[in-house]
């Protein structure tokens, strides 16, 4: 349809010719009010920036001499962090002569990583800063399916605990009857 035929339409309608998608070939152009098109974009973008995750950076820090139920608190801690969407930056604190092995710390850390591979990939390898040794480890998720995922699982469980109530009831108003009749 021809610009001009267009805006003769919308005078007619008391209304407003909107380009909606000037990048496409043709672009795209509706015959509507603009002050309702502005506050639908708007309400767009609020609700886009509302949805966005962001991805927080958790730490998880231990020494070069861990006990392996320290060790394994440290690591169900991080996979909490990787299932949630969150990035972990584990933390080795190296201390007196123990920062004459950083074979140990590096060591240690890539058995870390291949503990939580299940949640997470490597970012960034083992590098030494100052008396610590770091490594960050980032969620295969992101956050928003993360917490999508969540959601569903809680849903599905309030899901079946109100089945599960409504069986209770359903016997119970059985066993009235019964006894009524």
């Amino acid at each position: 349809m021809a610009i001009d035929v267009a805006l003769r339409l919308a005078q007619d309608a008391d209304l407003d010719l909107v380009e909606v998608a000037p990048e496409a070939k043709p672009p795209v152009a509706k015959i509507m009010d603009y002050g309702k098109f502005k506050y639908e974009a708007a309400q767009k973008a609020k609700e886009a920036r509302r949805n966005q995750a962001n991805t927080i950076l958790k730490e998880v820090r231990f020494r070069l001499k861990i006990d392996t139920h320290d060790y394994e608190t440290k690591r169900k801690r991080a996979e909490g962090f990787l299932k949630a969407g969150d990035k972990v930056k584990a933390m080795i604190l190296f201390r007196g002569r123990e920062q004459s092995r950083p074979d140990q710390g590096v060591r240690l850390l890539k058995k870390f990583a291949e503990d939580v591979s299940e949640f997470g990939s490597v970012e960034s390898t083992p590098t030494i800063d100052g008396r610590n040794m770091v490594m960050v480890i980032g969620p295969l998720k992101n956050k928003s399916e993360a917490k999508a995922e969540t959601n569903a699982h809680k849903a599905a469980e309030k899901a079946d605990k109100v089945a599960d109530k409504a069986d209770k009831v359903a016997d119970k108003a059985a066993k009235l009857e019964e006894k009524d009749a």
